[in-house]
């Protein structure tokens, strides 16, 4: 069997839309009968998805694979890098937690991961007939150029055409895309086939003038604009969506729904499916004015539980988070959020921070101890809560995944919050979480606990009658098939898709 042919996506800087564009394509390969696979060798976030296999890599991968029809695998994304407190991340290798380095000291290690990724690469294109690459930040960066296994360099090792991308919505676009080729070595430019401007907002007529000055003045041709899609309907791979002005909330309903934006949250795609509800106003609050009189608040997975907690105590958030349960705020943790509830986190090893114990918020009696080996595992299960509140939830299916180094253990029974029936795909009979006696404040390990539509339906449900109000109707939502179709559908109308099978030798 032949090598598979390549394609990759570069940006002229990070969040400029290389991932989305990468899981368009990745559906219009498939569209049109092709074996398509995504690869990213190097992905640096906090979100990150458990494979089948019990392998961690980064979400947008995921996204992309399931675009592309395909089971997502590691080789996809053999480096995840995920930030911790200090400017320090945790290196992922393969699906599997290494170690956790400083910037320099992972540059100075870089070389020695290239046949990794490389043969990872190789892996995908044997099984394949075309892999989609998607490169990281900019290939522009001349500090990081000579170890580069992500951008230029692998493109230059694989012989791979490279699409620039940039967009126009931060403006600067001809800026950018000309000056990123003035500072590429010339083997480096020889690979960059075509650009592409993203996000556009308007006529497209109106950037004629500027599309041919691009063309003339690079010899390089222009295979589209893609116009601004706000509303995707996909998760969005980094934080920094966040920080935007606008923060990524969605839907103006009755159910007000806080989550707690940690400095180093994780994970944020678990509350993309309840921001899709109508009914939901979800929004991220990062101070306690802001958090208000929410019905539900919600603190979210995190990199550094001890650190995070630290801050949200600075801040005040800790604070008001305490008392609004006491006044019966409903309040959910995942992942670390779960171990803030609790009432000690102890790390004597110091896997995640350099403090023996620190006091959790009180809010579940249960104790946490962080441990070095990392829980990365697949899970299906049924809701387990059956107190007043919850009582409409009881036995609902709940599917999703674990990534933690914490053992939680309660220190008084209490109602678990989901009983597992399988993990790492082998039947089994366990418990996950803590509900408190009164039934408002509940924690779990589950990452995407409100992925399945029932659970999350019946979860909203219970909370309108809390406040007194009618059951929801709930909108059909679409399927991801749906999704993904229809972003192909607005990207294959936006591109020259057939001079793009050309660069890529189909």
């Amino acid at each position: 069997m032949s090598a598979a042919k390549l394609l990759m996506l570069q940006g002229t800087a990070s969040s400029v839309g290389k991932s989305l564009l990468v899981a368009a394509l990745c559906r219009i390969l498939r569209q049109n009968g092709y074996r398509v696979a995504p690869f990213k060798a190097q992905n640096m976030s906090n979100n990150s998805f458990v494979t089948r296999n019990g392998g961690e890599m980064g979400r947008a991968q995921v996204v992309q694979a399931q675009a592309a029809g395909v089971e997502p695998h590691v080789d996809m994304n053999p480096i995840l890098l995920k930030p911790e407190a200090e400017a320090r991340s945790q290196v992922v290798l393969l699906g599997k937690a290494q170690t956790t380095l400083s910037a320099r000291e992972y540059y100075r290690i870089k070389p020695e991961l290239q046949p990794i990724t490389l043969a990872a690469l190789e892996r995908l294109r044997s099984a394949h007939d075309v892999v989609v690459i998607e490169g990281a930040g900019s290939p522009a960066e001349i500090n990081l150029r000579r170890h580069d296994i992500v951008n230029m360099g692998l493109a230059c090792a694989v012989q791979a055409p490279v699409l620039l991308v940039g967009d126009i919505d931060r403006g600067g676009v001809f800026a950018h895309l000309v000056g990123t080729l003035e500072l590429l070595e010339a083997e480096e430019r020889a690979l960059v086939k075509g650009t592409i401007i993203n996000k556009f907002r308007g006529d497209p007529g109106l950037l004629d003038d500027g599309l041919r000055f691009l063309e003339d003045r690079t010899g390089i041709p222009v295979l589209g604009v893609v116009p601004h899609l706000p509303h995707h309907g996909l998760p969005e791979e980094d934080s920094v969506v966040l920080e935007r002005p606008a923060p990524r909330a969605v839907s103006k309903g009755i159910i007000d729904i806080a989550v707690v934006q940690a400095q180093r949250i994780a994970n944020f795609t678990d509350f993309d499916a309840l921001a899709s509800e109508t009914t939901v106003s979800l929004r991220y609050v990062s101070e306690a004015a802001a958090l208000g009189q929410p019905d539900v608040i919600i603190l979210p997975g995190t990199k550094s539980t001890v650190a995070d907690l630290a801050s949200l105590r600075a801040q005040g958030i800790a604070d008001a988070i305490v008392r609004l349960a006491g006044a019966g705020t409903v309040i959910v943790g995942l992942c670390g959020g779960y171990q803030m509830l609790g009432r000690v986190i102890r790390d004597a090893q110091h896997v995640e921070s350099d403090m023996d114990e620190v006091p959790g918020l009180g809010l579940l009696p249960v104790e946490t101890e962080f441990v070095p080996e990392k829980a990365t595992v697949q899970v299906e299960g049924v809701f387990a809560a059956e107190t007043d509140i919850w009582q409409e939830l009881a036995h609902q299916a709940i599917f999703g995944y674990e990534i933690h180094n914490g053992v939680t253990k309660q220190v008084q029974p209490l109602s678990p919050t989901v009983r597992i029936n399988r993990r790492g795909g082998a039947p089994t009979d366990t418990l996950d979480g803590s509900v408190n006696a009164a039934g408002n404040v509940l924690g779990s390990y589950v990452h995407g606990l409100f992925d399945a539509p029932g659970l999350r339906r019946a979860f909203l449900s219970a909370i309108a009658q809390r406040k007194g109000l009618p059951t929801p109707v709930f909108d059909a939502i679409p399927t991801l098939e749906q999704t993904f179709d229809r972003l192909a559908d607005h990207v294959r109308a936006s591109l020259d898709i057939p001079h793009i099978y050309r660069i890529a030798g189909l």
